[in-house]
């Protein structure tokens, strides 16, 4: 029920926005504005973020409302997988973060992995993207897709970066602690396929 809350939620917001975007009318601004309370309100009930933080999320976001992407690096070594520990929760999870403007998903990634592990790699397959609604993680307030993107070390040395406490390789039946705001057990299993069989096809949904 949390979750179906959580969804009328983000769906609410998303039409307040594109309200406020496109109405003229000072009167549909205001019905607009009023849902968009509605739905921080919603969301403040239904996760740990306090009203104040909801709102700031919301306060710079116009236009049409569209999903965030999240983008994380897959780069396997001798059978491991490579993760890093994060600062805010203390598990471990796949270098990557927020898509950031003016640089393509894969420029995205090496630089994740660059800030957060230390090696310098290069993107080489696009490997999957999740609806995280559709995945086990903890409820956020933003509707977002997660992108994995393969990629193979060129160069650097392991060193944690300004959010990552610890740099680490893990092969499947030895899996640490997943921070699974931003990766499932499920996930890293999906990922593992394509460490065994190259030629799998792109994952999605």
């Amino acid at each position: 029920m949390t979750t179906r809350w959580l969804d009328w939620a983000q769906k609410l917001q998303a039409i307040a926005q594109a309200g406020l975007t496109y109405s003229k009318d000072k009167y549909d601004i205001e019905r607009f504005q009023a849902i968009r309370e509605i739905s921080i309100d919603m969301m403040t009930q239904q996760t740990d973020l306090e009203q104040s933080k909801i709102k700031n999320l919301f306060a710079n976001e116009s236009g049409y409302a569209t999903p965030k992407i999240d983008i994380r690096a897959v780069i396997f070594r001798d059978n491991k997988l490579l993760m890093v520990k994060e600062e805010t929760d203390g598990s471990w999870a796949l270098p990557g973060g927020w898509g950031d403007i003016g640089l393509s998903p894969s420029e995205v990634a090496v630089k994740e992995v660059k800030e957060e592990s230390g090696y310098e790699v290069r993107a080489t397959k696009f490997l999957a993207l999740m609806d995280k609604n559709k995945h086990a993680h903890p409820e956020s307030a933003y509707y977002v897709y997660k992108a994995f993107i393969q990629c193979e070390i060129i160069g650097g040395e392991p060193v944690a970066g300004m959010e990552t406490l610890a740099v680490g390789f893990f092969d499947e039946a030895h899996l640490p602690t997943l921070s699974t705001e931003r990766n499932t057990e499920g996930q890293i299993k999906t990922i593992f396929e394509y460490l065994k069989d190259e030629s799998k096809p792109t994952s999605f949904d």
